[in-house]
């Protein structure tokens, strides 16, 4: 297939003026040159693309391919990682990952764990603040988790997201609300295990890959997987890989993370994460259906490379579930 490549590079916005933590988001010239060799090993023909501008202006010159691969994360609105796959829906070209309403969704952390406990699956207690005076309605009682409603990567999560009494709260939305202009998730903060899973396929074909448990060393900022932790993860944080088979809690973190899955109706790869209560009952924490793929240091090819999946077979098992999106030939 002639495979496009969209994508967010980082270093395109630093260079226009962009913070460090406006970019956190975004990907290194890594991540794409090893995606783009994992194709390559896959027998297809690859083009880069670039965000969503330069698509735009490629469509608008008559440019088509087969399928896109999709990575890029948008800069704008909560809407932004579906700005590629609309675009892309409008000119009826196939391409990997959610649609444009998953990818919406999913953004939205309170909407994501609204979903999630609508449909009878265990998730922390929560209220979205959209406002200062939201903190006084939390009706759950403190330790409380706080951090944008709106972000990914560990943005705007810190030491100071764990927020342990009624007297702080207010102060810690206003800190949010501030610096990233968009509602504060408030959640109960569950002080248990932290797990990550990785998933690839959609519907009744999606799978879990593996799972790995994020434990925080000495030197890593407490009880949080921060920004500042997921960046400097070398000797900050150790990724063990957990079965199922070896603890049967695994196998309760893992039903949890496949049925949220498909309850939001994810698409051909991603993580899901999942905390423990204080009894150490698993529940969902948010999902990733964009998940980073930087070779070796992104938590998804992590993931996969414990339990034997190589990269070039991760980014093989994401096409194969994107390319049954692929009309084939002749077809109206």
């Amino acid at each position: 297939m002639k495979i496009g490549l969209t994508y967010d590079l980082r270093q395109d916005y630093l260079d226009m003026g962009y913070s460090d933590l406006e970019t956190a988001e975004f990907d290194t010239v890594e991540t794409i040159e090893g995606l783009e060799g994992a194709l390559l090993t896959l027998g297809h023909e690859t083009v880069r693309i670039g965000n969503g501008r330069r698509l735009t202006e490629r469509l608008v010159k008559g440019e088509r391919w087969d399928l896109v691969f999709n990575i890029a994360e948008g800069l704008h609105g909560v809407g932004r990682e579906a700005q590629v796959p609309a675009i892309l829906d409008l000119y009826e070209i196939p391409y990997t990952f959610s649609d444009p309403l998953v990818m919406s969704l999913c953004l939205h952390k309170g909407m994501t764990k609204q979903i999630v406990r609508d449909a009878g699956l265990v998730t922390a207690d929560f209220v979205v603040a959209h406002a200062v005076e939201d903190a006084d309605l939390v009706p759950f009682e403190p330790p409380f988790f706080v951090k944008p409603v709106a972000q990914g990567t560990g943005m705007g999560i810190t030491a100071k997201s764990v927020v342990r009494s009624r007297r702080e709260l207010k102060e810690a939305c206003r800190d949010l609300l501030e610096q990233f202009q968009q509602p504060v998730l408030i959640e109960e903060f569950l002080p248990g295990r932290e797990f990550t899973v990785g998933l690839a396929g959609t519907g009744k074909a999606a799978r879990v890959l593996g799972t790995m448990e994020i434990l925080l060393l000495d030197e890593a900022e407490k009880e949080v997987y921060s920004l500042e932790n997921k960046e400097g993860w070398e000797g900050r944080v150790e990724y063990r890989p957990v079965s199922p088979e070896k603890e049967s809690l695994i196998g309760e973190v893992e039903t949890l993370a496949l049925t949220s899955w498909n309850v939001l109706g994810c698409r051909d790869g991603g993580r899901i994460d999942i905390r423990c209560d204080r009894l150490g009952r698993p529940g969902f924490i948010e999902v990733n259906p964009l998940a980073g793929l930087r070779p070796e240091y992104s938590d998804l090819p992590m993931v996969c490379g414990f339990f034997g999946t190589s990269y070039v077979r991760l980014i093989e098992l994401i096409l194969e579930s994107a390319a049954k999106r692929v009309p084939t030939r002749g077809a109206l």
